[in-house]
């Protein structure tokens, strides 16, 4: 009774408390003081070689963080471009006095990380195999190993990931617009190719690694549990014999922002979105009044899910499902840049947006700065609790030729921004009326909108060649949705072998982050269908159809199809779609498109557009328009790799391409009439 007249008296006197201070819990709490900042000053020493180590000594865990960055400008690589990723991918592949496979088991055995870059490399390991880890780094980066064998390995994965690109908006728009601001044959705006890459020889990876990949002005920054006085010595000794390259480096290629805004716009026919990005270089560095305001403006403009780009572009239009903006205070490249990637219908509507944004960003309200200021200020803090900023901040400062107290100050940096410091910094890095409205799309959807906005729209090939505007392709008036259903029906194997088939089943497969993912598709008549996504033995994804009803499950969770799932799919119940497609009368054909590099007739249908070869008449991909999470996503299908199945062509190579990534199913079996109705239940 005691302990319950004491819970009953706190009660009263916190509530007495709340009407004393007039609390309102609804309210955001107020900021408080700026913290002081404490950052731990590197000790410092220099090898005669030129190699700066920076050492942070933080014993609250017993972990070792080293990075190794080297600073450099850009270089032109030519004819041979890509050689010093090629380079750095022979790094840690064995070295003189190590087998690759020793050295790999080295490295596992001692439980770390260690990795390495074209401009550098980095390591995380306990303490009390740092040492170990320390001389397994240096004698990578000063014994490496380089075989032709390797070396042509590296070619075959770098080619591969070069076709795997080929047809992706993001990769073609980060190649092109690149080029197109620096120049394709300068340092900054190069890019590989697959002739490149194939030209790289042994002696070019060794020419690249003696030139470039050097301790002169590089830094080895060591943050963890260690001490100073211990690792001095082991440094030195441990790097004593990496050679200095004193190479000299040309001036950087003059770069200028066009006299006047202009469209740039690359043909991408099988994308189903733009990627977007709107830019200009400027002279931005971090030691520049103008960076800490210029910072703020960045963050406001599209800094986050509450920017401006944001919640214009994505929260009130819906056109994308994130619009961000950077402003990259970069030694070599500074320059301002925002982008998205929007639906095609959208794209000219989306650009708008950008520009009225873009315009308005030099004035900001009072709520947006403080929002900013403590939203980055914040960002700061958190950041210090990772050993690699601290590392990177020591780098910084002595690459950027800061004020030894920048970061210790950069707090109050922010504190002291006014609207007024944010405006005139936006005029000075931000150029509305001289910058490159970039996207990287398809043409024909997007190309009539682009001309309406009153900027000059210039067309370039994914190589960055200028080339005329892409017309579309005028089809015959003889051509019909019935007569390309008839010639695909044919390619297939004809209407008599595609009636003896009362089910199919597909089995494939695709690698995803390291992992095997397996997919099963089974179809019968009558509409039936199961989708199968599995990973070992657990199952990621379930669908079902069985002709009336069916479910979605997921995590053991089963979702019931509805009303309209139900009637959607018995639309059409052909086994082979195509053999309705004479009773529907909401396909109508819409021109000629490039898919998988074959001329295709379009063949569009509600929220499904089909594609077929001009030539050979099968299927070369599809269009679906689905709605997710309130925004609309077309996902587009690639089919190609046709083999014959009991007297029917399947495609045994299937892409599809989802939130800018593109995943390729390999077909491993097809069987045909095995089909149970337990399959559907």
């Amino acid at each position: 009774m005691k302990k319950q007249l004491t819970y009953i008296a706190v009660a009263f006197l916190f509530t007495g408390m709340l009407s004393a201070q007039k609390i309102d819990l609804n309210a955001m709490p107020k900021a408080g003081p700026t913290p002081a900042i404490n950052i731990a000053k590197p000790k410092t020493f220099q090898l005669k070689n030129g190699l700066t180590v920076m050492v942070v000594e933080n014993n609250k865990l017993p972990r070792v963080n080293m990075s190794l960055s080297m600073d450099r400008q850009p270089y032109f690589e030519g004819p041979v471009v890509g050689v010093s990723e090629i380079m750095a991918d022979q790094l840690g592949n064995g070295t003189t006095t190590l087998s690759k496979d020793e050295f790999n088991k080295k490295v596992d055995f001692l439980g770390a990380n260690l990795g390495f870059n074209s401009g550098g490399a980095s390591s995380n390991s306990l303490s009390k195999y740092f040492p170990e880890v320390l001389n397994l780094m240096a004698d990578a980066i000063i014994n490496p190993k380089f075989s032709a064998d390797e070396i042509q390995k590296s070619k075959e994965r770098s080619i591969e990931g070069i076709k795997s690109e080929e047809k992706n908006a993001s990769s073609i728009a980060s190649r092109v617009s690149n080029a197109l601001v620096y120049g394709k044959n300068t340092a900054r705006g190069e890019f590989e190719t697959i002739e490149s890459i194939n030209k790289i020889q042994l002696a070019d990876v060794q020419n690249v690694y003696k030139k470039y990949y050097a301790p002169d002005n590089a830094y080895l920054v060591i943050v963890g549990d260690v001490k100073f006085d211990k690792v001095k010595p082991m440094v030195e000794k441990a790097f004593a014999n990496w050679k200095k390259a004193n190479t000299t480096f040309a001036s950087l290629e003059p770069a200028a922002n066009v006299g006047k805004t202009e469209i740039n716009v690359v043909d991408v026919p099988t994308a189903v979105q733009s990627v977007v990005s709107v830019g200009n270089i400027n002279n931005l560095k971090m030691k520049d009044a103008n960076y800490f305001p210029a910072t703020i403006a960045n963050y406001i403009l599209g800094g986050g899910g509450e920017a401006r780009l944001f919640m214009n572009l994505r929260e009130k239009n819906g056109f994308t499902y994130g619009a961000y903006s950077n402003m990259t205070a970069s030694k070599y490249s500074p320059e301002f840049s925002a982008d998205a990637s929007v639906r095609n219908e959208v794209t000219d509507k989306a650009v708008k947006e950008f520009m009225n944004e873009i315009n308005g960003i030099s004035t900001v309200k009072a709520d947006e700065l403080a929002n900013a200021k403590a939203k980055l200020k914040g960002s700061f803090i958190m950041s210090l609790e990772q050993p690699a900023t601290i590392a990177r901040f020591a780098v910084s400062q002595k690459v950027n030729d800061l004020p030894e107290d920048f970061y210790t100050n950069y707090l109050k940096s922010i504190d002291k921004v006014t609207a007024a410091d944010v405006s005139n910094a936006v005029k000075a890095t931000v150029y509305p009326n001289q910058s490159r409205i970039f996207i990287a799309g398809k043409a024909s959807d997007i190309s009539e909108g682009l001309e309406k906005l009153g900027y000059p729209v210039k067309y370039y090939d994914s190589n960055a060649n200028p080339v005329a505007k892409p017309t579309a392709q005028k089809v015959d008036a003889s051509v019909t949705v019935a007569s390309v259903a008839d010639k695909y029906i044919a390619a297939l194997g004809g209407k008599a072998n595609l009636a003896k088939v009362n089910s199919y089943a597909v089995n494939a497969s695709m690698s995803m982050q390291g992992q095997t993912i397996d997919i099963k598709n089974v179809k019968a008549q009558g509409g039936k269908e199961l989708n199968l996504v599995s990973m070992g033995a657990m199952t990621l994804q379930k669908q079902v159809f069985d002709g009336k009803a069916g479910y979605s499950e997921q995590q053991g969770q089963k979702v019931p199809m509805t009303k309209e799932e139900i009637a959607d799919r018995m639309k059409n119940t052909e086994l082979f779609e195509e053999l309705g497609f004479a009773k529907s009368a909401d396909l109508k054909i819409a021109g000629i498109e490039k898919v998988g590099g074959e001329d295709s007739y379009v063949v569009k249908g509600g929220d499904t557009t089909y594609y077929y070869s001009v030539k050979s008449g099968l299927k070369t991909g599809e269009t679906k328009t689905v709605k997710a999470n309130g925004q609309e996503l077309t996902i587009p299908t690639l089919y190609s790799n046709y083999k014959d199945v009991a007297g029917v062509k399947m495609p045994y190579t299937i892409t599809v391409s989802q939130m800018g990534m593109d995943m390729t199913m390999e077909v491993k079996s097809i069987e045909i009439n095995q089909a149970k109705d337990a399959d559907f239940k």
